[in-house]
């Protein structure tokens, strides 16, 4: 499998998943529905581990540009891979939430509000405060980076069985840990293409009395977690030096 693929069909995998959960609980007589935050930030720190799981021996499962870019300004990953790996994840992200909706179609119609439609789709804050907003998504990519680039070093998974047996559990409860830490303000984005690409397909999707794509929103969690997650990329060199 080429690492392009293996990044397009973790990202769609992972959106699936994630963004799945959220349908689950905010749709109109789904199942799931009104199981709360917990539920909602245990899914995608699963739909994480899984991806991961699932294409990480290929493409490193990237899946996520604010990962790709903070790795490669840190001379972890090559630079000529970059725009290939982008356009994957955006894509996977893109299908990925084309296949949520296909799951849910029943329920689409079955739910009056426009905003939570949305909230499957993409995030949106609980108070709209651009520069408050913005350093959220920054802060928990951050984190995101900081602790994913710690969690497979020798320090923590000295052999390499540990690391690719326990490393990708791990990383979904880096994500868990930080939706429910700081999830609150922003819905944690952390991750460009897990927003821009399903927002996108909520713009172009023929959903029933769904509203706008609220795109004066949109740039946060995109620039928000590609500032969030060079910063931390450059605190983990800093201080560890690897």
């Amino acid at each position: 499998m080429s690492p392009y693929f293996a990044e397009f069909l973790g990202t769609a995998l992972l959106i699936l998943l994630g963004d799945g959960v959220v349908a689950n609980v905010v749709l109109a007589r789904s199942k799931g529905q009104n199981s709360g935050w917990i539920v909602i930030a245990t899914g995608w720190g699963l739909a994480v581990a899984l991806a991961v799981y699932c294409v990480g021996s290929i493409s490193g499962a990237h899946l996520n540009p604010a990962i790709t870019l903070a790795l490669t300004a840190i001379g972890k990953f090559e630079a000529a891979k970059v725009p290939g790996y982008l356009a994957a994840q955006f894509a996977g992200a893109f299908v990925g939430a084309i296949l949520v909706w296909l799951a849910y179609l029943p329920h689409w119609r079955e739910t009056p509000d426009p905003a939570a439609k949305r909230a499957v789709f993409c995030t949106a804050p609980a108070i709209r405060s651009p520069g408050s907003n913005f350093l959220c998504e920054a802060i928990g990519t951050a984190v995101l980076v900081f602790g994913a680039l710690a969690l497979p070093s020798k320090a923590n998974l000295p052999e390499p069985a540990w690391t690719s047996g326990f490393g990708p559990l791990l990383v979904g409860l880096l994500v868990f840990s930080i939706g429910l830490s700081l999830g609150g303000p922003t819905g944690y984005a952390i991750n460009p293409a897990r927003d821009l690409g399903p927002r996108l397909a909520h713009a172009v999707l023929p959903i029933s009395g769904k509203g706008d794509s609220d795109w004066s929103y949109a740039w946060i969690p995109v620039l928000g977690p590609l500032v969030g997650g060079l910063v931390g990329a450059f605190a983990q060199q800093f201080l560890y030096g690897s």
